[in-house]
């Protein structure tokens, strides 16, 4: 990008994606502090502060985990400053407790949670839908329909949150967030950063039972003021005139007005979008559905808003027929797209819907499940583990293989098919010693990454250390939290601002928790890890293998590739051994029959050539001339 999105003045046009449009509209509402955890589909917005604000004295950097990354906003925000924190959906789930306290003590500078939720999914374990969330915790929620809202609602967020001395959730869908589309900037504001903070016990205690008596009467009057306070703002609108109302909210306001002007349905057909999620607008739903004869309601993912609707409706003796999730005529699951929405359009209008173009052979594409990178140091762990399992003398079915979030969960996949389960943040260590609890009388393995450890595999290890259970612990250390874009971890020794940090080892935390051996290896030394992965999983005792690698990806970026490997062909006899052992995708098949490797993706690993019997795949230079 030519130019600076966060830095280009007022009425500039620029195309930006819906992350960094969030981004420019925190800039543009004078935020100082911005944190949070990285999380597809959330991760560009801190990402472009970093990279594009570097002059613009706002802390922007990422938190070991969603908890820590909110309440370092909440503890910015009490002093009057104006804060960030960013997170994908399971994400709020990690916050959850600080932030159901934080409606209750309030806050003096504005506070926006950036929540992004995964309808499809695309990379997100739970097809989670935040807006329940937002009933939950009593805090204002508001949704954004394209990048320039996106960024117009960033600014209306900090505002409303100042005037209601609350934090104000943002929930965003993946194609809010990736889409790109035309934005118009507006003006910038100085950096609001600390004004004060004064010791008020009955605010921010919630240890006193009577304050927090009077606090939830403070937060219920607060919420009472949310649906006049964004009437001044346009959150909710609506246009065109018809029998049938279409209720919407976020990305699927472009699918019903793209589904309507296909259907040449525009003037029939009134729309209301709603910006405001909860509290639900009554007053706006209640006036704009009076005149409706029947009332389709457009959402992602549950029937929130279909049943916050009929529930407005019958409240105000408004009797109309209400079409949407429940009634089947719209998916609970999955993503929604023009397509559906046509289908259901049709339905309610009596038109027969045009078919939905598909490609001729997109039935016959076969599935193609990620795979890990090639010369990914993961792969070598997990032969390591897979082969020391034989070796000390176990069956692989006998020996589980927990799994935990992050990139090594695709060793899931063929032909690897290494771990058992993948649960949520920090849950491998957890489960592995619930199963050795239940009475389990074989080795269990725990495969848990880097910044995942750092996150949420602390606190297990020391239950695991406390009650003397015996598993092994495998932390698979890239040095990078890799999936989600590379940012840093707290073993960085600076930032991606370049702030110069204290890095935290691995080793020394897993030594302060007490665990009975810790053995330090390179993976990419798969003998040697396979003789340590034998030993330790027959020692009891809590025991770590920490594999270190940098992430072959970033290491290429950074250093370059040095080597690089290549199948002479008179020798390959097409018996597919580096194909089954490793998986690399760098590999592929030939029209004879035999391997080849793709020497633009060959990082230079060489485990293809350990596992050839007969010494077909050999070592050439890095470059790729």
């Amino acid at each position: 990008m030519s130019l600076n999105p966060l830095k280009e003045p007022e009425g500039v046009r620029l195309a930006l994606m819906g992350n960094e449009a969030i981004a420019r509209g925190v800039v543009e509402a004078g935020v100082y502090v911005a944190t949070g955890y990285p999380g597809t589909p959330s991760s560009e917005v801190l990402m472009t502060i970093q990279e594009f604000g570097a002059d613009l004295d706002i802390y922007a950097e990422w938190a070991v985990n969603e908890r820590v990354a909110f309440e370092i906003a909440l503890g910015s925000a009490i002093g009057g400053a104006r804060a960030l924190a960013t997170m994908k959906a399971p994400g709020v789930n990690v916050a959850s407790d600080p932030i159901l306290s934080a409606a209750y003590s309030g806050i003096d500078g504005g506070l926006m949670i950036l929540v992004a939720d995964d309808p499809g999914p695309h990379t997100t374990q739970t097809e989670q839908d935040s807006r329940w969330f937002a009933r939950l915790s009593k805090l204002p929620m508001i949704t954004p329909s394209n990048p320039q809202e996106a960024k117009d609602f960033t600014v209306i967020a900090y505002d409303m949150s100042e005037e209601l001395g609350l934090p104000v959730i943002m929930r965003t869908t993946t194609r809010v967030n990736h889409t790109v589309g035309d934005v118009v900037l507006g003006g910038l504001r100085e950096l609001r950063r600390f004004k004060g903070f004064a010791r008020d016990p009955p605010r921010f205690v919630r240890a006193g039972m009577k304050w927090n008596l009077e606090r939830h009467r403070w937060l219920n009057r607060q919420l009472a003021r949310v649906e006049g306070i964004a009437g001044k703002y346009g959150l909710n609108s609506s246009e065109g005139e018809g029998s049938l109302c279409i209720v919407c909210e976020g990305v699927t306001y472009n699918y019903v007005i793209e589904s309507l002007e296909r259907l040449g349905a525009r003037k029939g057909v009134k729309v209301v979008k709603v910006g405001l999620l909860h509290p639900i607008p009554r007053e706006f739903i209640a006036s704009e559905l009076s005149g409706c004869a029947k009332v389709l309601v457009v959402e992602e993912l549950d029937p929130y808003l279909e049943e916050s609707v009929k529930k407005v409706l019958y409240d105000e003796g408004i009797n109309v027929k209400i079409y949407g999730k429940d009634e089947g005529v719209l998916p609970l699951e999955g993503e929604l797209n023009t397509g559906l929405v046509i289908r259901a359009v049709s339905t309610l209008l009596g038109l027969k819907a045009s078919p939905i173009i598909r490609r001729e052979d997109e039935d016959r594409v076969p599935p193609r499940p990620p795979p890990l990178c090639p010369s990914c140091p993961h792969r070598n762990s997990y032969l390591a583990i897979l082969f020391g399992i034989s070796r000390a003398g176990f069956r692989r079915a006998e020996v589980p293989i927990f799994g935990d979030i992050g990139c090594y969960a695709l060793s899931v996949n063929p032909p690897l098919n290494a771990i058992w389960t993948e649960h949520s943040m920090g849950a491998s260590i957890s489960m592995a010693v619930g199963l050795k609890l239940s009475g389990y009388d074989k080795p269990v393995v725990a495969t848990i990454g880097d910044s995942t450890f750092f996150h949420s595999g602390i606190q297990p290890l020391i239950e695991a250390v406390h009650k003397r259970v015996d598993i092994l612990v495998v932390i698979l250390d890239n040095s990078v939290v890799a999936m989600t874009g590379h940012q840093s971890t707290p073993g960085w020794n600076k930032t991606e601002t370049g702030r110069l940090t204290k890095p935290v080892r691995i080793e020394d935390v897993v030594r302060g928790a007490g665990v009975d051996n810790v053995v330090v290896i390179d993976p990419y030394d798969v003998d040697a890890m396979i003789k340590e992965v034998a030993r330790l999983i027959k020692t009891p005792g809590v025991n770590v293998i920490i594999a270190r690698h940098p992430c072959a990806l970033l290491e290429a970026r950074i250093k370059g590739v040095s080597r690089r490997f290549t199948v002479i062909g008179d020798k390959c006899t097409s018996c597919m051994a580096c194909v089954r052992v490793t998986g690399c995708p760098a590999l592929y098949v030939s029209d004879d029959g035999k391997v080849r490797i793709m020497a633009e993706d060959c990082l230079g690993c060489g485990l293809c050539a350990k596992y050839c019997p007969y010494e077909a795949i050999v070592e050439v230079g890095g470059g790729l001339g």
